[in-house]
């Protein structure tokens, strides 16, 4: 028996953390080890409210470093500064104090590093239903880093090309790394699906650069605010990698 495919995409893009990177689970992880491990004044602390204070800390710093109001260890400096001063700890005395006690954060994060439990199933189920699809990956970060994250989750040699704000001076939403990444695997934008974890940033951001976008929900958050403009755009949503197919059209049928 054969199969016939359905016409698909001709390439698949993916954002990296929260889309196939489980970073929420590595970035909680993390602090509450590193806090544990730092004692008084955070052991007297819920850990909801540690995690959503360093998800505030990364949130304001984050988003300057990719405005490129400060450079990347100025953001992981002011993260560790105002998280410290919200519990009334003492903040670190220089700036590489603050890169030390950051360090001592990302030690434990990048030891809870994994991929999502349908990452594999996906990209085989992709690969099997579409032959000759190719992968690649756009994140806003450091490539270096991040390809670190793309060998520990075991997806290197699956992702043709990695494309990273801190290399191209762009980052999405902008337009320009979207156009530069479907450059680079020599398509139209309309023969390429891209697949993040924010809708505003990822899915729109794709959209509007001509891409299919898709959002994931991992927490099935839903539309919320961006309901009318994901509409405007036919965004597409998941909760699950393995919805991908379907939500492409993508079948195999036998006959």
């Amino acid at each position: 028996m054969t199969g016939a495919q359905t016409r698909g995409p001709r390439v698949v893009l993916f954002d990296l953390d929260g889309t196939l990177f489980d970073h929420p689970g590595a970035f909680r992880r993390g602090i509450l080890a590193h806090t544990a491990a730092l004692g008084a004044p955070y052991d007297s602390v819920g850990a909801d409210d540690i995690v959503a204070a360093w998800q505030a800390a990364e949130d304001l710093h984050y988003e300057r470093y990719l405005a490129g109001e400060i450079d990347y260890d100025g953001q992981r400096r002011a993260r560790a500064r105002d998280f410290t001063r919200r519990f009334g700890a003492e903040p670190p005395a220089d700036d590489a104090a603050a890169l030390d006690w950051f360090r001592g954060y990302h030690d434990e994060y990048r030891a809870a590093w994994a991929a999502y439990d349908d990452v594999d199933e996906t990209l085989d189920a992709l690969e099997a239903a579409l032959p000759g699809i190719r992968f690649g990956i756009i994140t806003n970060g450091v490539l270096a880093l991040q390809e670190r994250k793309i060998e520990k989750i075991g997806a290197t040699a699956r992702m043709e090309h990695v494309i990273a704000s801190g290399e191209l001076g762009v980052a999405k939403p902008d337009p320009r790394i979207f156009a530069h990444a479907v450059e680079l695997f020599g398509v139209a934008p309309s023969e390429a699906v891209y697949v993040g974890d924010r809708v505003r940033v990822d899915a729109l951001g794709a959209a509007a650069a001509g891409l299919t976008g898709i959002w994931i929900d991992r927490d099935e958050r839903g539309w919320g605010a961006f309901e009318a403009d994901a509409a405007a755009w036919d965004i597409r949503r998941i909760v699950s990698l393995t919805e991908l197919l379907g939500v492409l059209g993508v079948a195999t049928a036998r006959r």
